[in-house]
């Protein structure tokens, strides 16, 4: 009889698991417990996942995933989980309606090795001390009344460079536009930030700052294998790390003269601070954080970097769209010249009387948006979007560059058209990160903290560029559009072009 009891019983307790494993399930499944289901994608190599699938060009590879696998799409990366959104409505649900969830970056070895282990304002935890940097920022350099008020330095920067291009015409030298770019808003940056130009005159070492800036957004862009396989990162296989931190140093060379330099100068500016002063100035705040001169460093390092690389980068695009199409270069003359005349420069108020300037602006961000592949999020808890499940620690990319190339949001979306934004439902999108068909500066909490700044940059600058001079490529030259992929979106060959004054001799004086 034992045995046959034995048996009874093990029945008995199988029995009792199974119901208790199939009541468990029901119950959370009644509770809401999310679908499990994981976002489609490409099954990955062994261990080291998709990593090598994404190839020299992440962000057009990715696009073409979204074609096939759809508009959230899920990558095993190494050990890491990582999703990217490639849609209006995919973004808008990681960054608006999961916004907190996402507020904060993945570690990552551009945080670590350039950005003073993440000690700045873009790769900082959503925290007190993110709040205090961002804020600074905004009241003294990047919202609206700080941008105001200093106008007139911008005006002046731009005189100097107007000058300095009128000059290589009479020479008939071709302008380097990514250099010109770089030398004359380090130099407005530096004069908000530092109440002096950076550079006094245009060359090798202005031109070695814009290599710096370039480098840098080049080696944060990439896929770092170690970034994603923890464990062997310090192997740096790709030599990725080792070249962020001897940039790293070249920089906080430069960071620690600007700073220093600065602190010697102080009784020149009484009564008159600049920004630097301000944040020194506000080191402690009421919420008892306290900024310390590495969180300083690595501010003014965001500052000078993005201020000048994704500006510029949008600006030199743009110019190059307007040679390719010389159409749309002569229509924006004529507006101009009927707005403005020719025996004045472009000012700032001029802008909101020039809708196809602007419009160009806004072409040229969907088209070829400064940042491709937003800086990467990460979750804090699971969620679930369109159906599917998103763990914890799952990072997030969202694919600016293809939402700009959406077939199904943007007619012939290949096409450089700004006529596109004077009319209909377009002509109220706006950049700044409420219309997810445009968002070349992300959206939500951590949209990029210069958006205000970059837009007023591009507007004037471009603006200005194209109203003082006519624009051709030197003779025998073909215009290159292809990209180089990074943090910001550059052309792979810098545009160099001729260009002429078309303003009387008065308007280049000041």
């Amino acid at each position: 009889m034992a045995p046959l009891v034995d048996i009874f019983l093990l029945r008995e307790l199988a029995t009792a698991i199974i119901l208790f494993f199939i009541t468990r399930f029901s119950v959370r499944s009644l509770l809401g417990k999310p679908n499990r289901k994981l976002p489609p994608g490409p099954k990955g190599w062994p261990v080291i996942g998709a990593l090598p699938l994404l190839g020299s060009m992440p962000h057009v590879t990715l696009a073409n995933m979204a074609k096939k696998y759809g508009p959230v799409l899920y990558l095993k990366m190494g050990t890491c989980n990582m999703v990217v959104a490639s849609t209006p409505d995919a973004a808008r649900a990681f960054l608006k309606t999961l916004d907190i969830n996402f507020s904060n970056r993945p570690p990552n070895a551009g945080a670590t090795h350039l950005a003073y282990d993440a000690q700045d304002m873009v790769f900082a935890d959503y925290g007190q001390r993110w709040k205090l940097l961002r804020k600074l920022s905004n009241l003294h350099m990047l919202g609206g009344k700080a941008l105001d008020d200093w106008a007139q330095v911008r005006a002046e920067e731009l005189g100097h460079m107007l000058r300095a291009m009128k000059e290589s015409s009479k020479q008939g030298e071709a302008v380097v536009v990514p250099e010109m770019l770089t030398y004359a808003m380090a130099n407005m940056i530096g004069q908000v930030i530092l109440s002096r130009r950076v550079f006094v005159t245009k060359g090798e070492e202005s031109n070695e700052f814009k290599d710096m800036v370039v480098e840098l957004m080049t080696s944060a862009g990439f896929f770092n294998i170690g970034d994603f396989i923890p464990s062997i990162a310090w192997m740096d296989l790709q030599g990725i790390e080792g070249g962020m931190k001897r940039l790293h140093k070249r920089f906080d060379a430069l960071l620690t003269k600007m700073i220093d330099e600065h602190t010697a100068s102080a009784h020149e500016r009484k009564g008159k601070p600049d920004f630097l002063d301000v944040v020194m100035g506000n080191r402690e705040n009421s919420a008892g954080e306290r900024l310390t001169l590495t969180n300083i460093k690595a501010l003014l390092l965001n500052l000078f970097t993005a201020g000048t690389d994704t500006s510029s980068s949008i600006i030199e695009w743009a110019l190059a769209e307007m040679l390719n199409n010389p159409s749309i270069l002569k229509q924006v003359h004529e507006e101009m010249d009927q707005v403005i005349g020719r025996s004045r420069r472009l000012e700032e108020t001029d802008i909101q009387k020039l809708p196809y300037l602007q419009a160009i602006c806004k072409e040229t961000m969907r088209k070829h948006p400064s940042t491709p592949l937003n800086l990467p999020r990460v979750s804090t808890a699971a969620c679930e979007v369109d159906g599917y499940y998103i763990p914890k620690n799952t990072r997030l990319s969202v694919n600016i560059w293809a939402i700009g190339r959406d077939p199904d949001v943007w007619e012939k979306p290949l096409d450089f058209t700004p006529e596109r934004f004077l009319s209909g439902r377009n002509a109220k999108i706006d950049p700044r990160g409420n219309d997810f068909e445009l968002i070349p500066f992300g959206a939500g909490r951590r949209i990029c903290a210069g958006t205000r700044m970059g837009i007023v940059l591009v507007e004037y600058i471009l603006g200005t560029l194209v109203h003082s001079f006519d624009w051709k490529l030197p003779n025998g030259v073909e215009l290159n559009m292809d990209e180089s992929f990074g943090l910001a979106l550059q052309k792979s060959v810098p545009l160099a072009a001729i260009v002429s004054p078309r303003l009387s001799s008065t308007a280049y004086a000041s």
